[in-house]
Formats: C-alpha cells, structure tokens, sequence
C-alpha cells in the first residue's frame, strides 16, 4: 500500500511539473510589471495627444498661430524678467548719470526718486519678488539681518494685502518700467522755467524744413577748408591795392573840386 501511494505520488509530480509554465525571463517580467504598463499607457495617451494637435493645427491654423503667438510670448516674457541684480545695476547707472549733471539742471523728480531708492538699498530694505512673468522691488521695516523681534517675527512681517503700498517698481522684459519713467528728462529742471509764460514751457519738434537746414550747416561744417595757392593771394592782394589807389585818388580829386568851389 505505501509503495503505491508513493508510485501515485510520484506520476502526479510529474504530471505538474510537465503542465507548469516555462520560467519566464527577466525582461518579460518587467514589461509585464504595472509600472511598465502605467507607462506605455501614458506613452500613448501622450501620442494621441500630439497627434490631436497636429492634426487641429492643420484644420484651423489661425486658432493654432494665435495659441503658439501667446504660448512664445509668456515664454520670453518668463526668460527675460529681470531680477534685483538687475535692478541695482539700473539704479547705480541712472545715479551715476544724476552725478554727471550739476544740481541746478537736475530734474527734481528724477533725483528725488533716485536718491530715496538708493538710500533704501543703504538700508537693506529692498526686496525682490518673482510672479512667473514679472517682477517686482518692494520695500520692507527693516534689513533682513536685524535681529529684532519685530524683524525676525513672521506673525509681523508685511502683509499681501500691503504690497500695493510698498511696491516701488515692476520688472517685465528686461526693464523697470517705473525708474524708467521717472528718468525721462532728467536732465531737465523743470523750476527753472516755472516763471515763464505757458506758451514757452511748450517745446514742439522742429519742421521738417528746419531739420534739413540744421543738417545742412552740419555738413558744411565738416567740409575741408581748401587753402589758396600764393599766385591766387598774391593776384587779390594786387586787386585789393588797385581798388585802395583807386578810393584813394576819388577822395583826393573830391577835395580839390571841394577847395576850388570854396575858393
């Protein structure tokens, strides 16, 4: 009896062993896994994606420039936001062109709002803030490396709903649009021409007329001025003496007919 359980044991592991599967190997293992599968269906909603716009490009490609037209332009917009760095450097520059200027013909504006941004940079109570397609300086209460409690307390700091009070400019493609406003003529101080009439405060551009005069004159300013041969000076000096000798001889026989007729 137990040879024969052992015999029937025996053709049972056989016959499992024939009915199991071949051991797969490892890479069909791996892209049988779920994370190869998660993957190739990502793959391929991504390829039905493209293909879809492709195709919608080609079906109405006025919608597809205007889409690519806004999509190329936040692009440039984010590469070319300026950054704090960017923004002293412009400060230093215009403070610079100030103090190339004497007082008197500095425009007021210009030097004011110059002077108070540079005495908040002394002051470490600049900040900068990105939002993706711009920038903005801010002012704070106090430099970051004070370590008063008021300072230091973020329940303290300032507020979002503030940051309109306290922002000083706005960076977008590559310019601080306000400091630049605020240096537009600045090299001309508006008090001096306070006490004159409205109608000369007003400067209009020149004629067309007077541009072409004025380019005119600078032309035959950086003519070549032609020297005169010795024959030529000698030949009007000759000229010159000839009409001396003739005044000279008018005057004398004016006199003469002069004393006769007093005579």
């Amino acid at each position: 009896m137990l040879s024969w359980r052992v015999v029937r044991r025996m053709f049972c592991v056989a016959a499992e062993a024939k009915a199991a599967p071949v051991s797969s190997s490892r890479w069909e293992r791996l892209r049988n896994s779920k994370a190869a599968v998660w993957c190739r269906s990502l793959l391929s909603d991504y390829k039905e994606a493209c293909r879809d716009i492709v195709v919608g490009a080609r079906e109405k490609p006025i919608k597809a420039s205007v889409y690519m037209s806004i999509l190329g332009g936040a692009w440039a917009c984010f590469h070319t936001k300026p950054d704090q760095a960017s923004f002293e450097a412009a400060l230093l520059d215009c403070s610079n062109q100030l103090c190339l200027l004497s007082p008197w013909i500095r425009n007021a504006t210009s030097d004011g709002h110059v002077q108070s941004l540079l005495k908040l940079r002394n002051e470490g109570r600049l900040r900068h803030i990105s939002l993706g397609f711009l920038s903005l300086i801010y002012r704070t209460d106090y430099d970051s490396a004070v370590m008063l409690y008021e300072a230091q307390c973020s329940n303290l700091s300032v507020p979002w709903k503030e940051l309109p009070l306290r922002m000083l400019d706005v960076g977008f493609v590559g310019r601080w649009w306000i400091l630049d406003s605020k240096m537009k003529d600045y090299d001309v101080n508006e008090d001096e021409f306070k006490h004159l009439p409205p109608h000369m405060r007003a400067t209009s551009p020149p004629g067309v007329e007077e541009v072409e005069r004025n380019e005119g004159l600078h032309k035959e300013s950086r003519l070549v001025l032609l020297m005169e041969s010795e024959e030529d000076i000698e030949k009007q000096m000759h000229v010159i003496d000839r009409e001396q000798e003739n005044v000279s001889h008018d005057v004398s026989v004016k006199e003469l007919k002069r004393e006769e007729t007093e005579a």
